[in-house]
């Protein structure tokens, strides 16, 4: 008995893990978390762990004092990589974020904050 149990755990946690390994993960983003940026344009990049549904992904751009823009997607001629361009960005504190479907069919989402001060 204490063996079924066993094997029934280790195939839940199978599973469960095979599942979260399907998640679209952040590899690394330009702007980075809390990176200051100097300029009042910026080319926007984020790089996951997996290949991504680009077309039902989106980027969203939030000024601390609230105000918001939907940032157009481009091409990043990856399967795995959002790409967008922010103009106009005045000094202050950013959040960008953003939202993609994952190769399992989950939608992942997360922030990136970061500065500008020129």
């Amino acid at each position: 008995m204490k063996l079924f149990r066993l094997s029934g755990v280790c195939a839940l946690a199978t599973l469960v893990t095979g599942a979260a390994w399907g998640h679209a993960l952040v590899l690394g983003s330009t702007p980075r978390p809390e990176e200051t940026v100097e300029s009042d344009a910026l080319g926007i990049e984020i790089r996951f762990n997996s290949r991504i549904d680009a077309a039902r992904s989106y980027l969203k751009l939030f000024k601390i004092d609230g105000d918001s823009v939907l940032l157009p997607i481009l091409d990043a001629g990856s399967a795995d990589t959002l790409k967008a361009r922010a103009t106009g960005l005045t000094n202050g504190r950013y959040r960008l974020h953003w939202q993609t479907l994952s190769p399992d069919g989950h939608i992942t989402q997360g922030d990136i904050p970061f500065s500008v001060s020129r």
